[in-house]
């Protein structure tokens, strides 16, 4: 049984160790460049401290599923902004490469302007830490990230992850529903969101009374 016990912390260890990111822990720090506001910047995961975060992995700038993404979280940019929430994304790609494709018009495969910084982690040290990075040799999209998205609290800490095969795009309505969730659940001890919960709607109580009258009225 020791035995056993043993080799489950060791697997554990391991998972860690390649990039797993457990919800309720610290997200790993990070700093690197950027492309915001038409220019390569510096920015780092400090930046954001005190904030909520929505941190997006994509697999490669100038690709099919991935323009859709990001600019629909530029259409929804001012939303998260009211939120208390900022955006970043980040894929394997240079900065420059960032840059070409935010200044080429989105009916020529570009992006046009985005108002949320898009970081380059050419080292891949970001993404392998997330998680995100196919690392398997044999796999046909080997050194590039999949479609991770993490919900950071303002103290750093994973309060959601989930990531996309990379034909499956994301539903940005829904990370915001999740950050919502979030929010309430940050401000609101001792409550919980049911499923396809939104903001406004009636949430759990964690005891059994007042589980029962909500279970009563949902019903």
């Amino acid at each position: 049984m020791k035995y056993l016990f043993a080799l489950a912390a060791i697997f554990a260890a391991l998972a860690i160790a390649e990039g797993s990111v457990p919800v309720r822990k610290q997200a790993p720090a990070w700093k690197g460049k950027a492309v915001k506001n038409g220019e390569i910047v510096d920015l780092a995961s400090s930046d954001f401290k005190g904030k909520w975060l929505v941190l997006f992995f994509y697999p490669l700038d100038f690709t099919f599923v991935c323009p859709t993404e990001i600019v629909e979280f530029n259409n929804k940019y001012a939303e998260f902004k009211k939120l208390g929430a900022e955006v970043v994304g980040v894929s394997v790609d240079s900065p420059h490469t960032h840059l070409a494709w935010t200044r080429t018009d989105r009916k020529d495969g570009g992006l046009g302007s985005i108002d949320f910084p898009l970081l380059s982690d050419i080292t891949k040290r970001i993404s392998s830490s997330y998680g995100v990075l196919v690392e398997d040799e044999a796999d046909e999209h080997f050194g590039v990230t999949m479609r991770g998205t993490y919900i950071i609290d303002p103290e750093g800490v994973v309060r959601s992850f989930a990531i996309n095969d990379e034909p499956v795009g994301r539903n940005i309505d829904e990370v915001m529903r999740l950050l919502l969730a979030a929010q309430h659940a940050a401000a609101n001890k001792g409550q919980g969101c049911p499923a396809n919960w939104k903001k406004g709607d009636k949430t759990i109580k964690a005891n059994r009374k007042d589980s029962l009258e909500f279970f009563k009225q949902w019903m």
